[in-house]
């Protein structure tokens, strides 16, 4: 298998793509400029790149967005700064009287120096009256998947999967 890195500085997400590509995984933390931009595969295209230019080998770069159809494609890949600056019941708040329905979407990067792959992955769901915390990452407090009656940081490790 060719040798890749991937670039987070997050150890629980390191682990978790691990777990899920069933092989170890190295992973270094490096400071990007991101883009902004509403276009999830202009900024992870752009991270990645930079990545590669700086570690000088294979590697995979992430990156998520979150979208409620009543705001839009917003939050959208800005809802890490949501996140920093509204309480999970404030975002909920964002819909009151709206329309509930979100989509999550996460895409991975991949850069070789040559090939350039981008890799989406999306689902639907919505965004409860009130946030539950539990485990998971970032938005999980505040997204129903399609399918499920809970937020996906109350499913359990099996259900959190099944949303991949």
């Amino acid at each position: 298998m060719k040798s890749v890195t991937f670039i987070t500085g997050n150890q629980k997400k390191a682990d978790l793509l691990a777990k899920y590509l069933g092989h170890p995984i190295k992973h270094v933390k490096l400071g990007l400029d991101e883009i902004q931009s509403l276009d999830l595969n202009e900024i992870v295209g752009h991270k990645v790149r930079q990545a590669y230019e700086i570690v000088k080998e294979p590697v995979l770069v992430e990156d998520i967005a979150l979208e409620f159809e009543a705001l839009g494609r917003l939050p959208g890949p800005f809802i890490k700064f949501f996140l920093a600056e509204l309480s999970f019941e404030n975002i909920c708040r964002l819909v009151d009287g709206k329309s509930r329905k979100a989509t999550a979407k996460c895409m991975i990067g991949y850069f070789d120096g040559t090939t350039l792959k981008l890799f989406e992955g999306a689902m639907d769901g919505e965004v409860p009256e009130h946030p539950e915390t539990g485990n998971g990452f970032g938005w999980d407090p505040i997204f129903i998947p399609d399918g499920y009656t809970k937020v996906r940081s109350t499913l359990t490790e099996e259900e959190y999967r099944e949303t991949f």
